[in-house]
């Protein structure tokens, strides 16, 4: 890997660059890699530390028995982590890349799980990966139900952005023509496994292919790109993956950004304000407390591109240009921090298959199942708006179907020596609506360990998802008896905003100034030469995961930035 200035080692010029980039995970990635090959200067600023490829990935190849305590939790940590702790993410393997709930703390009017990762790649290092392309459906549903605002773009607008990004970060996937879930630029993709293609080949004889099981599409790599091996089978992949077989920042946009040579790296950097010139309508650049000296310096730039993620974005809008707006810049139309939206999942069902005991199958592929949405398209009416996907896999059981048994004795060991039953089952993602009353603000009152005030969050679910819950767990339950599942079980394990750990909205794109933060190029309204890119751009959250659709948004505005410094508009 090529490496890039830092901060300290940037002999040019120390404060002065022709781009700022704000955060450094998938969004903060592409426009570093798009600004730098157009051939602007750029100076990428994270609040956290560095985590360079491969050499910070320390528990990448660890084994369970290799750590304290076997890689699960600790009382201590649950005490450090009290918004951790409610879900996954709090485990041995891989804490250092969460941040830390002391140091980093919030305000929940109504209960709101906000998973970070405060590192160089942010949550790229450990997110899920699963990569979908939205639909002309998608982009379209907020002006045909009447809800919150419209898309100022259609499919067709961010189709040949999908096209850009998706060979470079290196999508597996398999060509199924679906209106609602286009196809895209894909490597091959990792097949369903023998049980997974015995429902699928049911469901879809069930349904005349109207609902179908297909391969999840995944940035995990299914053949080597320059720099990085394809995918080793080890689901590990949230450890840091030292083949840089799946997406992140550390494998993929950063070394293309610091091959250009234009590229300034500086971690440890919480950027507290962007800095507006109001006779000129205009940022300057922004301010930047340093985390570890608590020295602040300002840096100048001709654009900035704001991809802090989702909540840390509008908290930077807030707390800016507060002398010309109060409630920040580009508060005017009244909507930043409004409108504030996950998915919601934690539902769904499942069930085992008979029959096929002399059937296996090889690897830990780091990927499931999809079924595309099927609700409230092509003519299906539902008492909800909008629709959900499925997410699941089929498996044979392993050892640890044992660790609950009392079982003792040679015997007992050898029968877990032996494949266990094959069982199946998938979670539904559904989509949230966009809601004004849902919204984050400014809490004066409380501090972070750097004293800036705190995000205020209110969110909650609405009738509408709950009514789509229902069909989320029936309808999984209902197909796999179809298929043939046995013992077939529903589950609803309650869900709070937050968890899906898909944060969009409060600061949508729009078509008009007055109901919106960003125009139909993710620029602030109020000022343009500041875009932001990541999840808070959002007017609708669709039911697909919403990653990809950041990447693409974000390689398109830098496209248009440059362009328009280019004609200098900007």
């Amino acid at each position: 890997m090529r490496k890039f200035a830092t901060a300290s080692e940037d002999t040019m010029q120390d404060t002065s660059y022709d781009a700022i980039v704000v955060g450094s995970g998938i969004s903060g990635g592409w426009a570093a890699k798009e600004l730098t090959e157009k051939g602007l200067r750029v100076l990428l600023l994270e609040r956290g530390r560095n985590v360079e490829h491969i050499k910070d990935y320390v528990n990448a190849t660890k084994a369970p028995w290799q750590y304290p305590h076997r890689g699960g939790r600790t009382r201590a940590m649950e005490e450090a982590y009290p918004v951790l702790k409610r879900d996954y993410p709090l485990n041995e393997k891989n804490l250092e890349f969460w941040a830390s709930d002391k140091d980093n703390p919030y305000t929940e009017v109504k209960r709101f799980d906000w998973f970070r990762g405060y590192q160089v790649g942010g949550r790229s290092l450990m997110w899920g990966r699963q990569s979908y392309r939205w639909s002309e459906f998608d982009f379209e549903a907020n002006a045909r139900d009447g809800i919150a605002t419209d898309w100022p773009i259609r499919y067709a607008d961010l189709a040949p952005w999908y096209d850009h990004i998706e060979p470079h970060a290196g999508i597996s996937g398999s060509l199924e023509g679906l209106p609602q879930l286009p196809d895209g630029k894909f490597q091959p993709a990792m097949p369903l496994n023998c049980g997974e293609e015995l429902v699928a080949g049911r469901l879809s004889k069930l349904y005349d292919g109207r609902r179908r099981i297909i391969p999840g599409r995944v940035a995990n790599l299914t053949r080597e790109l320059t720099g990085r091996s394809a995918c080793q089978y080890r689901d590990a992949c949230w450890l840091g993956c030292p083949y840089g077989a799946y997406f992140s920042t550390q494998s993929s946009t950063l070394p293309a950004a610091a091959k250009t040579g234009r590229l300034t790296l500086k971690p440890f950097a919480i950027v507290t304000e962007v800095l507006y010139d109001r006779d000129r309508k205009r940022a300057t650049g922004v301010r930047v407390l340093d985390a570890v000296s608590d020295q602040t310096t300002d840096h100048s730039a001709r654009v900035i591109f704001l991809c802090a993620s989702t909540l840390n974005s509008t908290w930077l809008l807030m707390r800016s240009a507060t002398d010309v707006w109060p409630g920040g810049l580009g508060s005017s139309s009244g909507e930043l921090g409004h409108n504030l939206m996950d998915h919601h999942f934690r539902v769904g069902a499942g069930g085992k298959l008979e029959g096929m005991e002399d059937r296996y199958y090889n690897g830990r592929r780091p990927t499931g199942f999809y079924i595309p949405r099927y609700r409230n398209l092509f003519g299906d009416k539902r008492a909800y708006l909008r629709g959900f996907g499925y997410q699941g896999s089929a498996g044979r059981q392993g050892w640890s179907r044992a660790v609950a048994e009392l079982g003792v004795g040679a015997a007992f060991k050898d029968s877990l020596s032996q494949p266990g039953d094959w069982s199946i089952g998938a979670t539904a993602f559904g989509e949230m609506l966009p809601n004004h009353a849902n919204r984050i603000s400014l809490d004066e009152t409380k501090r972070d360990k750097w004293g800036l005030p705190v995000l205020k969050i209110d969110c909650a679910t609405g009738e509408n998802e709950r009514s789509m819950r229902k069909d989320m767990m029936t309808d999984m339950a209902d197909m796999l008896e179809q298929c043939g599942a046995k013992g077939v079980y529903t589950y609803d394990n309650e869900y709070f905003p937050g968890m899906g750990i898909h944060e969009m909205g409060t600061a949508r794109m729009g078509r008009d100034p007055k109901t919106s933060v960003l125009n139909a190029h993710n620029q602030v309204w109020d000022a343009p030469n500041v875009f932001v890119t990541d999840g808070s751009c959002m007017a609708s959250a669709a039911c697909q995961n919403p990653s990809l659709t950041y990447m693409a948004l974000t390689a398109r505005a830098a496209d248009f930035a440059v362009r328009e410094l280019n004609r200098r508009n900007i």
